[in-house]
């Protein structure tokens, strides 16, 4: 696996990497390193070099820097010549740093990783409103092409029956926060959907946070916020049989609600799950209520198998237990 040193001036690096591992969960095989007021670049390479020394392969290294030709990057700069493995990209943002934990699932090299992370850090720069993004900002030439979608675009007439007349479900996730970046980026990029469905009533009718989550779906998906009543629906419309959809519910009970309705789910991901007054925690990102312990309940009756991850790489748990757990706190 391709190691990954972040490095910046100040705590940028160790900020970054916190946020990373916030979204993504603690990745494998990458460390920030950082150059502070009164030291000096050679104290700055001697902290590269162990950094460097710390990964599976050191001589395999991709370096995301913050500035170029700033203390950091002139270091590295410096170090290359007798390494002709590593490589390095400036301009360091969270985008850059989510495709290339991606990228090292597909390439081999930390020079091929460079050139495909190129362009998921300029898209990550966006402005609202959109009209004062500059005339000449495209995607990068590098950038690639979203995979092409069997999807069709624009009006079908009722009674059109699209592949098999049903919609596949590659992932429906119970998140209280619903489309954040652990979805728009490490979940879309291992399920592959072509659209991300938020099944949520008060959502549906809250056109701010509609609208935020139709612009947050990562390039290539189209991203909808339909009430529950909606997403049963449109999953008996054989118009649809062409979708590969991500469900994600705020609740368990709107899980519930669509499943009993009709809708096709075999694995609900339970990934985050708010704290809120009356519920307990039972780990680090879900509390449960007696509510949700009824209803997962009734869910598991029901056949549901349940996957107890935050992130794709995460170890799933053992929802059994984590609801006994719920209970006998809850008392």
């Amino acid at each position: 696996m391709v190691g990954i040193i972040l490095a910046s001036h100040g705590d940028f690096a160790t900020g970054i990497y916190s946020s990373a591992c916030m979204v993504f969960g603690e990745p494998d095989n990458m460390i920030p390193v950082t150059f502070h007021n009164g030291e000096t670049p050679d104290d700055l390479r001697a902290n590269l070099v162990a950094a460097v020394e710390q990964l599976e392969d050191p001589e395999n290294v991709l370096f995301l820097c913050d500035l170029f030709a700033g203390t950091p990057y002139n270091q590295i700069f410096l170090l290359n010549a007798a390494h002709p493995g590593w490589a390095a990209v400036t301009g360091m943002n969270l985008p850059m740093i989510a495709e290339a934990l991606g990228a090292r699932d597909e390439f081999e090299t930390a020079g091929e990783i460079a050139t495909a992370i190129v362009g998921a850090a300029r898209e990550g720069i966006v402005t609202h409103p959109e009209s004062l993004m500059p005339a000449d900002a495209a995607p990068a030439a590098s950038a690639p092409a979203p995979a092409a979608s069997a999807e069709p675009t624009g009006a079908i007439p009722p009674g059109t029956v699209l592949g098999d007349g049903k919609m596949k479900y590659v992932l429906a996730r119970i998140d209280s926060r619903l489309l954040h970046g652990q979805v728009a980026t490490a979940w879309s990029k291992t399920t592959q959907p072509t659209r991300i469905i938020v099944c949520s009533d008060g959502v549906a009718h809250d056109d701010l946070r509609k609208t935020l989550i139709e612009q947050a779906a990562p390039p290539g998906v189209k991203a909808n916020v339909v009430p529950i009543s909606k997403i049963i629906e449109v999953a008996k419309d054989p118009r649809f049989g062409a979708t590969k959809a991500l469900l994600l519910f705020e609740t368990p009970q709107d899980a519930l609600r669509a499943i009993k309705g009709g809708v096709d789910i075999k694995e609900l991901n339970v990934g985050s799950m708010a704290h809120s007054l009356g519920k307990v925690a039972v780990n680090k990102v879900l509390s449960l209520g007696k509510e949700d312990v009824e209803t997962f309940d009734e869910l598991k009756k029901l056949g549901i198998k349940f996957d107890v991850r935050k992130v794709p790489t995460d170890s799933r748990e053992d929802m059994d237990a984590i609801v006994e757990k719920a209970r006998a706190e809850l008392g």
